[in-house]
């Protein structure tokens, strides 16, 4: 699902949102969510799932062409962990 799939099915469950208001009420929640992270705040949705940051180690990686040794530096990445309701919706299928 894209991010104007998500406003359209908003705008459609909510009728009284216009267009407009769908997507700044989208690009808000998704924003809020992104800073939290970024902040280095974990940001939990109950039956959804959680998002956070993770450290990943400095690493020896593998140039592909050449297969010359890198230095990989360390990183802190995003890392989302999905809800039981998710993982067992998703487990069904």
């Amino acid at each position: 699902m894209t991010r104007s799939e998500l406003v359209d099915r908003l705008h459609s469950r909510v009728p009284t949102l216009t267009h407009d208001d769908a997507k700044s009420v989208v690009d808000v929640i998704l924003e809020a969510i992104t800073r939290s992270v970024v902040a280095d705040s974990r940001v939990e949705i109950r039956g959804f799932g959680s998002f956070s940051l993770s450290y990943r180690q400095p690493r020896v990686g593998r140039n592909p062409k050449s297969g010359e040794a890198v230095q990989v530096p360390g990183k802190h990445v995003p890392y989302f962990k999905a809800g039981k309701e998710m993982r067992e919706g998703v487990d069904v299928r």
